[in-house]
């Protein structure tokens, strides 16, 4: 099952095991219970550290749990954890076998002091990025908490399971048989959820915090560049996001990072991270900001967050990104997890063999729609204009595939389905005026991005009819002291590069106000 690069690799990790444990399998007659076996079976060969066992009695089969001796730890597996999840299978085992979790103390303390019940069930596919961290943060729960029990469920492999929920979006989570959430969730998410009270406890420790020097709202790749060229300037450096690594934690795989040939979303958000905290960066997540209050010349700014908290500073750099466009039409939100989309790459197993429609001609819909016509049964392209924007090498590749329907020249006027899920799409042909509908299961939106600037609506800072912060070639917006960096501001072209750049700048210049006023 395992390669031998991939068996030294796993050893390696695995001497790092301090304490006995066990893998127990419950498996049945089907091919997949005997790939998951030959899996098990090489594990326990790299250690005298774990016993494998195949009596398990899970229903779920193939499914394994990972259990000290006479101890349920309530983590299991239900599927065969390869993909973006073979790290949850590994960090699994480092910690029920005693390794020390990557947590901090106080977020350990308040995973062992939650009360009740919390059984937790996790639906992921092995293409999808954003599973892992949600895994991982409930298999670690359930490690450390003997109330938390947890589930993690490849949906590709449970398909019966899949339509009987309605499960159409990965991550999906359940906690006691109901819906909890879905999509990324970091472990602060996920405690802020079940342990009532915390987050008005946090607000209300982040609002006593003095005045920071210079204020990243936003953490993305240019709030975490800014940071770390404040934070080497020597001054005191604070950063509010409301998830660190902003939209490149949905990106799947990034070429075009100079000297980086090839990394994907959720690992270069890593690698931004652990770079800001190398320095004395206070980094405080779960913030969305809802409200500016910039302060006159010499005083400070103060920003507010949907929280409660209230931060302030000398200096801001706003760089709060941008998020899908919507289409905006009747049924889109009704339907959005019910088989509206916007991550071909997480949710795409989910609609193996069925028909979809990806919205949007330009590179980033392209690529869905060849993405996705390797799983699913057919793909209809739906592009506004009367020809794609996207490069001309991926509309040849596009062209190639023989499970590939494309319609120009079409508006799409309404998102169709049974008031479960979606079942149709409704379009008009612009040259015509003709209305058309198409059966299918699934919608995958790809029109481009919308800054996320609502918040600064009723403020001074000045935005652009596209409702981008309008920067000077400083980062300085319409506000002395308030710098703006990113996919957020009137700068051309949405790129990781052009982010990073622009966030170092918006510091630099920051600093620059600050020795200067």
């Amino acid at each position: 099952m395992l390669d031998d690069n991939l068996k030294t690799q796993l050893k390696a990790y695995l001497a790092k095991v301090t304490q006995p444990f066990e893998i127990v399998a419950s498996l049945d007659d089907g091919a997949k219970s005997k790939e998951l076996h030959g899996l098990l079976a090489d594990i326990v060969g790299l250690t005298d550290k774990i016993t494998l066992k195949l009596d398990g009695e899970e229903a779920r089969r193939p499914s394994f749990a990972i259990n000290r001796p006479g101890e349920e730890t309530g983590v299991v597996f239900a599927g065969i954890p390869m993909g973006h999840e073979f790290t949850s299978l590994v960090l699994a085992l480092l910690q029920v076998g005693g390794h020390p979790p990557k947590a901090s103390d106080e977020v350990i303390e308040q995973i062992k002091g939650l009360e009740g019940e919390l059984n937790f069930e996790t639906y992921f596919s092995l293409s999808c990025q954003n599973c892992p961290d949600v895994v991982q943060a409930l298999n670690l729960m359930a490690i450390l908490n003997p109330n938390v029990h947890h589930v993690a469920i490849d949906g590709a492999l449970f398909q019966d399971e899949v339509e009987e929920r309605q499960v159409m979006s990965v991550p999906s989570i359940y906690l006691n048989g109901e819906p909890f959430d879905q999509g990324r969730m970091s472990m602060e998410q996920i405690l802020a959820k079940v342990d009532t009270g915390a987050a008005e406890r946090e607000a209300a420790k982040l609002s006593e915090k003095p005045a920071f020097d210079t204020l990243m709202v936003g953490g993305g790749p240019a709030a975490a560049a800014a940071a770390v060229y404040a934070a080497r300037k020597g001054i005191r450096t604070g950063v509010a996001a409301e998830r660190f690594g902003g939209q490149v934690l949905d990106t799947m795989s990034i070429e075009n990072l100079i000297s980086v040939p090839h990394t994907d979303g959720p690992k270069l958000a890593a690698a931004l991270e652990e770079h800001v905290r190398e320095y004395e960066v206070d980094i405080m997540n779960l913030q969305r900001a809802v409200k500016l209050l910039p302060g006159r010349p010499g005083e400070v700014h103060e920003v507010q967050f949907e929280s409660g908290a209230s931060l302030k500073s000398r200096t801001l750099v706003l760089a709060t990104g941008a998020r899908w466009r919507e289409m905006g039409v009747p049924g889109e939100a009704e339907y959005r997890n019910k088989g509206v989309a916007y991550c071909p790459h997480c949710d795409g197993p989910l609609f193996k063999g069925k028909r979809v429609a990806v919205i949007g001609g330009g590179n980033s819909g392209v690529e869905a729609a060849i993405d996705l016509a390797g799983i699913v049964g057919h793909v209809t392209l739906f592009e506004f204009m009367d020809e794609m924007r996207a490069d001309e090498v991926l509309q040849k590749k596009l062209r190639s595939l023989p499970n590939v329907e494309i319609i120009l020249g079409a508006r799409t006027t309404e998102v169709n389905g049974d008031g479960q899920r979606v079942n149709g799409l409704t379009y008009e042909e612009r040259a015509s005026g003709e209305i058309r509908r198409v059966e299918l299961e699934g919608v995958f939106v790809q029109i481009g991005l919308v800054p996320n600037t609502e918040w600064l609506k009723d403020s001074p800072i000045e935005l652009s009819e596209r409702g981008e912060i309008i920067v000077d070639e400083r980062g300085m917006t319409s506000v002395p002291g308030i710098f703006a960096a990113g996919d957020v501001t009137t700068v051309p072209y949405k790129q990781i590069v052009i982010a990073m750049g622009e966030g170092s700048k918006a510091a630099l210049s920051a600093f620059d106000h600050l020795i200067r006023s």
